[in-house]
């Protein structure tokens, strides 16, 4: 059989027991009555379950004087979390009772069942589950799906209503034991689950109620938010219109200002075209004279193209070749870089041995330092028996044997001494000379590479030098471009003022046409009003009648007069038009004789 695991038998006793204790307390307040007091048994156990669910899985935090396990901790953040908390937090700190930690937290679950926000706080908390791991373990409750379906548990509670006090209760020292006797199953509570059905439905209509408020609260304060909204808004629009209208009146005075400077515009622009065809026919000899010099420079131009193309030519080849030398360059570089590379490793390897020397010479001069100590040892031994030997001068013949055992060991003692100071003496001069030969091969090291480098400083100035050079050499090559740009727009230019010098021409042959012919239909006007000289205008009274349609003249149907005929002609009849080079606009021109019509005011004044 797989073996269960304990934490998760625990989560799920827990679990149950929250479902029976919740349960219960729902139906036994029901049958009681909805408002309940701090000595009802079944609320009571309450909140010991609750206590029990709380501390599963809590870590133990080291104090001063002993360890501690309390449930204040998680608790006091959910102020922190749930801004409406922080009232019952302040109120729980604020009583004068409550001296430990343990129970500050049953006056809060106290508060926070009264308040009806127990499943709201514990959910918020439940939620910030990284906050709640420096309290509880991984495998609490309160970490796990259990905590959820707890809180989920607690909603049902807000159907009860309890008044409790806490200022004067013990919690301190309160005992949590759970008392299962009060779960067990009895007969009268199978004869009232018909009562406890209809007061589960009354009870299911006073939560609807209570939601309902609730909801209408939220929808009252939002649209309250919505109209004070709408009013700055409101107050916002009739600034900004007022200030659209001023905005208009100072556009409408702007506009009837720019009508007035367009007018004085129109006038200074027939002006300036009067001028401006003086100074085209004057422009016109200029260009001719120009546009040899023009032609000149032209041929100069290109001169000097066909010279600036082959030295960009030159530079190009100039650029290849400088740009091999250059990869050269950078193969020696890297080859260089190999070799100080090799030599630094070399340098690391002899530096490693010479540490190693240096730990042997240690070690040698700690060995020798040792059988100084010995020596000293064996000699005060000696002077200890030479010291018995004059005490004792009956055993002197027994002990003759032993002194010369002991003075042959001395012997052999300090021969082992002389032949170990010989071979430090000799493995010193050897260790000498061998990191005498190692400090020349490191002057040696240093000298190659001090050459290297100053050989490779004057390889990177060279290829400096040559980088500058190519960018002198780009410079040119970016000036040539340029000058190729500014020769291309200046035939641009030449194209463009040939196309404008023929337009002008053909422009100039149109108007000498229609001067000769409008100077041709003058002296025919002329000619007509030498022979009609002596006539005598109608008077305004006599003249009522067009003389071509026989119509009454009227404000729409307007005379004009003939100076050479003293015919009269409304302004329909009157559509003959000749365009004179002196006014700006066409003429009207009598049918009869051809001359220019005036406009009558009034009587016997043209």
């Amino acid at each position: 059989l797989a073996v269960k695991d304990p934490t998760a038998v625990e989560r799920a006793n827990l679990l149950n027991m929250a479902k029976l204790s919740i349960k219960g307390l729902i139906e036994s307040a029901l049958s009681f009555g909805r408002t309940l007091d701090s000595d009802y048994p079944p609320l009571q156990q309450f909140f010991v379950v609750m206590e029990h669910c709380l501390k599963h899985g809590l870590k133990v935090r080291k104090s001063f004087l002993s360890y501690n396990k309390t449930i204040w901790g998680p608790l006091e953040l959910v102020e922190k979390l749930y801004p409406e908390a922080e009232e019952i937090a302040a109120s729980v700190r604020d009583l004068p009772g409550l001296k430990t930690p343990l129970g500050r937290a049953r006056a809060w679950l106290r508060l926070a069942l009264m308040q009806k926000k127990m499943a709201d706080y514990l959910r918020c908390l439940i939620i910030q589950r990284d906050l709640l791991s420096e309290f509880y373990e991984y495998h609490a409750l309160m970490m796990e799906e259990e905590g959820a379906v707890i809180v989920g548990l607690l909603v049902g509670l807000n159907v009860i209503d309890a008044n409790l006090c806490v200022k004067g209760e013990d919690l301190d020292s309160q005992v949590g034991v759970i008392d299962f006797s009060m779960y067990l199953k009895s007969d009268d509570d199978i004869g009232g689950k018909e009562r406890n059905v209809q007061i589960a439905a009354i009870l299911d209509q006073k939560n609807y109620v209570e939601e309902l408020n609730r909801q209408l609260n939220s929808t009252v304060s939002s649209l309250h938010a919505r109209v004070d909204s709408l009013e700055k808004s409101n107050t916002k629009l009739i600034e900004e219109l007022a200030i659209a209208k001023n905005n208009i009146i100072k556009l409408q005075e702007e506009n009837h200002q720019l009508r007035s400077e367009n007018t004085l515009i129109l006038m200074k622009t027939q002006h300036h075209l009067e001028a401006t065809k003086v100074d085209v026919e004057a422009e016109l000899q200029t260009y001719k004279h120009s546009r040899q010099g023009l032609d000149e420079m032209y041929n100069e131009a290109r001169r000097q193209l066909r010279e600036e193309s082959q030295l960009r030519q030159d530079m190009e080849n100039e650029l290849v070749v400088q740009v091999s030398m250059k990869h050269e360059i950078e193969l020696a570089m890297k080859l260089l870089e190999k070799d100080i590379h090799e030599k630094q490793d070399t340098l690391i390897g002899l530096r490693q041995q010479l540490d190693e020397v240096k730990a042997i010479n240690m070690e040698m001069y700690q060995k020798l330092q040792v059988s100084e100590d010995a020596m000293k040892e064996k000699n005060e031994i000696i002077g200890r028996l030479e010291d018995k030997t004059n005490q004792i001068n009956a055993t002197m013949k027994q002990l003759e044997q032993r002194l010369q055992q002991a003075e042959k060991a001395q012997m052999e003692a300090e021969a082992e001494d002389e032949k170990l100071k010989q071979e430090y003496v000799n493995k010193s001069e050897s260790l000498q000379k061998e990191f005498s030969q190692k400090e020349r091969q490191l002057l040696q090291l240093e000298t190659d590479l001090k050459i290297e480098k100053e050989w490779r400083q004057t390889l990177e100035d060279d290829l400096q030098k040559e980088k500058e050079t190519v960018s002198h050499l780009r410079i040119e090559t970016q000036e040539i471009i340029n000058l190729k740009k500014e020769f291309l727009k200046l035939q641009e230019k030449n194209k463009q003022l040939k196309r404008i010098c023929q337009d002008q021409e053909a422009a100039l042959q149109e108007l000498a046409s229609k001067l000769s012919e409008s100077k041709l239909k003058i002296e025919d006007i002329k000619e007509a009003n030498k022979a009609l000289q002596g006539q005598v205008w109608l008077k305004d009274k006599e003249a009522t009648h067009c003389k071509l349609c026989e119509k009454e003249f009227s404000l729409s149907k307007r005379k004009h007069h003939c100076r050479n005929c003293g015919e009269i002609f409304c302004n329909a009849c009157s559509d003959n038009e000749l365009p004179l080079p002196s006014s700006p606009k066409p003429v009207r021109v009598c049918d009869s004789c051809h001359a220019i019509l005036i406009q009558r005011c009034s009587s016997n004044v043209p």
